[in-house]
């Protein structure tokens, strides 16, 4: 019964948390795993596939031992599980490097497929790599699927766009009608100053007429 118990503890814990024990370097290994395995699905890794398989194996039995050791159940010991860490933590490490540089080498060569399989394999830093992964992109849109981290960037600039172009139109909007505000008042101001000048043309024009009629009254006289 303690056996059937430890086992189903195990299996929800396999997918719940990472062993507490030296997690500094545990974490690392245990959390890049399904992206070095996913590794398999790149034509160049194909002669890696039965090492990327051991290894994710290794990798699943070391965290459950792990998990063994916090329950003072695993038939290791902390220092061969941390021995086993560090051996799992070159491999790992080894196939970071392997991937970034094929990353940098599928751009280099116009390896469309590669580029394709490093970007969305986890392993690169897209965000990190983003505008020029975008730059590449639009330099041979015709060659690369879109497929995947370039379609999400695609997305989220379509989104960005869109709020942007709202933000742009409700600005363009708020300053017309400044705009027509400004234009009513100085057509106000306009028609005030017209009004303002025929007045003063009227009393110029009565002044006249006083004047031409007082002169007329001296000459009668």
């Amino acid at each position: 019964m303690k056996v059937f118990f430890t086992f189903f503890f195990l299996t929800a814990l396999l997918f719940a948390k990472n062993p507490a024990i030296y997690a500094a370097l545990g974490d690392v290994i245990y959390d890049n795993v399904g992206k070095v395995e996913k590794l398999k699905d790149s034509s160049t890794y194909a002669p890696y596939v039965k090492e990327i398989e051991k290894y994710v194996g290794d990798v699943q039995k070391a965290k459950e031992n792990g998990l063994l050791l916090e329950l003072s159940e695993a038939p290791i010991t902390k220092k061969e599980y941390l021995n086993t860490l560090r051996k799992l933590s070159k491999t790992n490490d080894y196939f970071m490097r392997s991937a970034n540089a094929n990353y940098v080498a599928s751009m280099r060569d116009n390896n469309f497929t590669l580029f394709s399989d490093m970007i969305n394999s986890g392993i690169i830093d897209t965000q990190e790599h983003k505008q020029e992964i975008i730059d590449y992109y639009f330099q041979h849109s015709d060659d690369i699927n879109a497929t995947g981290v370039i379609q999400n960037y695609l997305d989220e600039d379509a989104k960005l766009k869109e709020k942007r172009d709202a933000l742009s139109k409700h600005y363009k909007s708020k300053k017309m009608l400044e705009q027509e505000k400004i234009d009513r008042i100085r057509e106000n101001d306009k028609s005030e100053q017209e009004r303002l000048e025929k007045q003063l043309q009227e009393e110029v024009k009565k002044k006249k007429l006083e004047i031409r009629e007082y002169q007329k009254k001296e000459l009668t006289n």
